[in-house]
């Protein structure tokens, strides 16, 4: 630490921070932020929302001023334009994330497909924006997924879902090789995540030949996954393509664990979070330039100030916590963010 050049720097200034909102806007956000902390009117809200939506009571409007607005850069490209212009000029980088799940019919696949096809397009005449995020389950039925996981016989109509699905994925892949646009495979829930790896396995050793466009997500908070991606690590060697992974520590903690005490299965989730920032950290010193990169753990305050006053800029590739305080320190401290 000595030889760090370091500034005093207070996390209460948030002046940097937040300098291209208007005062009317912060004290919006500062408000609806209060009201998301108020557990019961969260629980109420959701499920009057919910309720409002089914018996189709027009509240969209109120939904697309509030919470829509906070965290949605809009409802179509045309909609993002102006948010990815103005992080352009922030000098911050964009991820369209375009996520659809759930879906049952032909029709939809192809509706998500085609919506793809555009993301990557448009991604591909903005410089800020190197990367889409794709669910892969928006081009075939999770139980597909799940019977494909579970090595259970497909019919012939389901070998053709199959087919199709893949198809529509690949040629998303082929696309984004061209137009040089990193596609990032979202994570999944535990019992249907193994045929997406596979999947992306085969992308990966398709398209990755000459630098990395297709990623795959590692959830560390699952006890099997830091194997599994020095497993990874090893088929790309093995193979002659590179690894495209994202590294994160996972999101679905209870859905995962009602689903193994339903089924009297052992959670594949870690028991604390500890072993899960152990497993985090693990995997980082795989990193193909782990000699030149230091890892940091448990720092104090003191010693988290004295590094991001250094710092020439904060690389940040977390999806798990989107807008983590990491970013609201860096920023206040005038220092560029990559996110």
């Amino acid at each position: 630490m000595s030889n760090l050049i370091t500034q005093q720097i207070s996390f209460e200034n948030t002046a940097i921070a937040y300098k291209n909102l208007s005062d009317k806007k912060l004290k919006w956000v500062h408000f609806l932020f209060s009201m998301m902390n108020k557990p019961w009117l969260v629980n109420y809200g959701s499920k009057a929302t919910l309720f409002a939506l089914k018996i189709k009571f027009p509240i969209t409007s109120l939904i697309k001023s509030t919470i829509f607005d906070q965290f949605c850069g809009g409802e179509d490209l045309d909609d993002t334009s102006n948010v990815t212009i103005e992080l352009s000029n922030q000098k911050l980088e964009v991820l369209l994330n375009y996520s659809v799940e759930g879906l049952e019919d032909e029709r939809s696949f192809l509706r998500t497909y085609r919506q793809a096809v555009q993301s990557i397009e448009y991604a591909s005449n903005y410089k800020n924006i190197r990367a889409i995020c794709l669910k892969f389950t928006g081009y075939g039925r999770i139980a597909l997924f799940e019977k494909i996981q579970a090595g259970i016989a497909l019919t012939d109509n389901e070998k053709n879902e199959e087919a199709t699905a893949k198809k529509y994925i690949d040629d998303l892949c082929k696309m984004a090789h061209y137009k040089k646009v990193q596609i990032y495979a979202d994570a999944e829930e535990s019992w249907f995540q193994d045929t997406i790896d596979v999947w992306v396995d085969e992308m990966m050793e398709k398209y990755n030949k000459e630098e990395a466009i297709i990623f795959n997500t590692f959830q560390l908070y699952r006890n099997d996954k830091l194997e599994y991606l020095q497993k990874s690590i090893q088929r790309a060697l093995e193979k002659g393509y590179y690894l495209g992974a994202k590294i994160v520590r996972g999101a679905y903690v209870e859905k995962e664990n009602k689903y193994a005490a339903a089924h009297y299965i052992k959670s594949p989730i870690h028991l604390t979070k500890a072993a899960t920032d152990k497993d985090f950290i693990k995997s980082l010193a795989s990193y193909k330039y782990r000699d030149e990169v230091k890892l940091l753990d448990n720092l104090s305050d003191e010693n988290i100030i004295q590094i991001t006053g250094a710092a020439y800029a904060m690389i940040y590739p977390s999806l798990y916590d989107g807008c983590g305080t990491s970013l609201l320190q860096t920023m206040q401290s005038d220092i560029p963010v990559i996110t």
